[in-house]
């Protein structure tokens, strides 16, 4: 289970090449992506080829199995493993023979679905998973992001989902991942100076020349998510969801599943909060767990929010399953083509989270789930108002993009 260091009209340009209205929308995200970025990047960036010990180094096969469910065409296990929290973000991450370790050992539980991003550690986390991965690569599907230009000008990540950028950071991504083909390949963030088509359009010639297999979406609206599906199909789009961030019922997953496209949450267990590991007096590191500026994990949002895990511990407790599983085994009833990617660094609690995989929950308990909720409520937006709103338009609660063209520009006509 994941603990409190888990999981993961166009507008004018301003000087930097960032639209005003986006560079001010990223300010936010600046300081929680730049100052974690180089805590797991001085620990990862230089890892060498040194044999790592773990039995899935020379492994042919998973040493168990986890159910196959379907991101649109896309066959993966039933739960993912997300590799962010191995180098940054919920603290300073692990060295790297501990992290090449941890992600062995999910392809050893059953584990074939692994997702990173060019962004995380400031490149690490994809190094970290090429290494780890490459004994097993044609048993595993990689997932991996694109959308910020890297390194960051002055410490600031700026979106940059540019066709001949696109394709700068895919060679890169491809040297890292130790491998020459991308299996599903995310824009990280809807770009707001490109418009979608071109972002797809440049994705869909990367699958014809067969470096990249599928394209994802991520943090998209609903009207992005048509328009991306209709220059090249959308394969999965990952979005935040979890049992107390439900943004994507309203828009997301029903263009989901009204065109076929598989649904991947990040922060499955909302960013370690609903194991319970997170109590009150606990509080987040500002020098390197981007929680510290999360308005849930203030103080008192923290101790308001404490009836949502006591209701999944209660749901638990008769099956003898921790709150955290409960948590994930709701997301994973809510559709067939979801499949949630929780992270750890723990070995126990990777053990705890592939656990969840088996439990089925009854129709009774998810209508105590869902009742509960409803009577409960959660407290606290689920992120910076300057990063939500560095989200596509229809992508968080309380905005549509119904009828509109989501956060990027009209293609040029």
């Amino acid at each position: 289970m994941a603990n409190s260091n888990h999981e993961k009209g166009s507008p004018a340009a301003s000087g930097d090449g960032l639209p005003s209205a986006g560079r001010r929308s990223f300010l936010t995200q600046t300081a929680i992506i730049g100052a974690v970025s180089a805590v797991g990047a001085m620990g990862l960036m230089s890892s060498s080829c040194a044999q790592v010990p773990g039995k899935a180094a020379g492994a042919s096969k998973a040493a168990s199995q986890l159910k196959t469910r379907r991101l649109g065409s896309l066959a993966v296990s039933a739960l993912g493993y997300g590799c962010m929290t191995n180098t940054q973000m919920y603290g300073p991450g692990i060295d790297r023979v501990q992290a090449i370790r941890m992600i062995r050992s999910a392809f050893d539980r059953g584990v074939t679905f692994f997702d990173t991003a060019q962004v995380y550690g400031m490149f690490a986390n994809e190094e970290l998973v090429g290494e780890a991965l490459a004994p097993m690569r044609k048993q595993v599907v990689i997932g991996t992001k694109f959308g910020f230009q890297l390194p960051p000008v002055q410490g600031m990540p700026r979106t940059n989902s540019r066709p001949e950028y696109v394709r700068q950071a895919t060679e890169a991504s491809l040297k890292r991942l130790r491998t020459d083909y991308i299996d599903l390949y995310y824009q990280h963030r809807i770009d707001p100076a490109v418009p979608i088509e071109e972002v797809a359009g440049v994705v869909g010639d990367l699958v014809k020349e067969g470096k990249v297999r599928h394209l994802g979406l991520s943090e998209a609206g609903g009207a992005t998510i048509r328009r991306a599906h209709a220059v090249h199909p959308v394969t999965a789009v990952q979005n935040e969801y979890s049992f107390w961030t439900r943004d994507p019922e309203h828009e997301v997953l029903p263009t989901c599943e009204e065109l076929g496209i598989g649904f991947v949450p990040w922060s499955p267990l909302a960013m370690g909060y609903l194991t319970g590991k997170i109590t009150p007096g606990w509080r987040a590191d500002p020098g390197n767990d981007l929680r510290a500026g999360f308005p849930r994990f203030q103080p008192d949002m923290i101790s308001a929010n404490l009836p949502l895990v006591d209701l999944l511990r209660r749901v638990g407790e008769p099956r003898g399953a921790l709150p955290g599983q409960i948590a994930l085994a709701w997301l994973s009833a809510q559709k067939p083509w979801i499949v949630p990617i929780p992270g750890t660094t723990n070995p126990t609690h990777l053990a705890e989270n592939m656990g969840a995989a088996s439990i089925e929950l009854t129709q009774d308990e998810l209508r105590l789930l869902d009742e509960g909720f409803v009577r409960t409520g959660v407290k606290g937006v689920r992120a910076p108002e300057a990063l939500l709103t560095a989200h596509d338009i229809g992508a968080n609660l309380g905005t549509s993009s119904q009828g509109g063209h989501g956060g990027t520009p009209l293609p040029k006509l």
